[in-house]
């Protein structure tokens, strides 16, 4: 028999998210218990989604993004690799407020938000606005985790990120890497409190942020 031609793979694809997705995932497992609910911000093509839905087993994934062409490619990917606990994404901008219905109906219901090269590809404002919608989501030990590259004071800068950073503010004065520190506000102003910080490979960090703990 003939070989057949392969199908050209038409999804949309970012090859960063092709080359960091299984780090990402090998972290939240790491981080996260056994079992949950997620809601996943700026998810993109969907990559990451579906290829972690898919080693999270007992984690139920929710994707959303303000792109109508991304939940496009989300779609396409879930599709292709479907997985049971892979919800269909949601339109979500964390600038409009209230967030959609389907996510911020019952307040304190998702035991993470995951949040992936979001910041520095957004204005400056979407950063306070994702952790005051993170505040009011997660639950009373939930975790909201965000993922990319970050500029430390006290810490040198990588020529990468260096000339990354460059590149953005070119493209767009409103984007750039973030300063960790002005990240940590933010979540303090909201309530949340930077827990833990990760090195990730390529000069990328995963952030956690957890409820502020109460003054005894």
């Amino acid at each position: 028999m003939p070989d057949l031609p392969e199908t050209p793979d038409t999804r949309p694809t970012s090859p960063a998210a092709e080359r960091n997705k299984s780090a990402i995932l090998a972290a939240l497992q790491t981080l996260l218990p056994s079992s949950g609910r997620l809601l996943e911000i700026a998810a993109g093509t969907g990559q990451h989604a579906v290829f972690c839905a898919a080693g999270m087993p007992g984690w139920q994934w929710q994707p959303s993004d303000p792109d109508p062409a991304s939940l496009l490619a989300i779609a396409a990917w879930s599709t292709t690799q479907h997985s049971p606990r892979l919800l269909p994404a949601l339109q979500l901008d964390v600038l409009t407020e209230p967030w959609p219905a389907e996510v911020s109906d019952s307040a304190f219901s998702w035991d993470a938000l995951f949040c992936a090269n979001m910041l520095h590809i957004a204005p400056w404002a979407c950063c306070a606005a994702l952790m005051r919608g993170a505040a009011r989501l997660l639950t009373a030990d939930g975790q909201l985790i965000t993922y990319g590259p970050y500029r430390v004071q006290g810490e040198p800068i990588s020529p990468g990120n260096q000339a990354f950073d460059a590149d953005l503010r070119a493209r767009n004065p409103a984007w750039g890497l973030r300063w960790l520190h002005d990240v940590a506000e933010q979540a303090e102003a909201a309530g949340l409190q930077l827990n833990q910080r990760h090195a990730m490979p390529a000069n990328n960090q995963i952030l956690v942020f957890r409820r502020r703990a109460a003054a005894a």
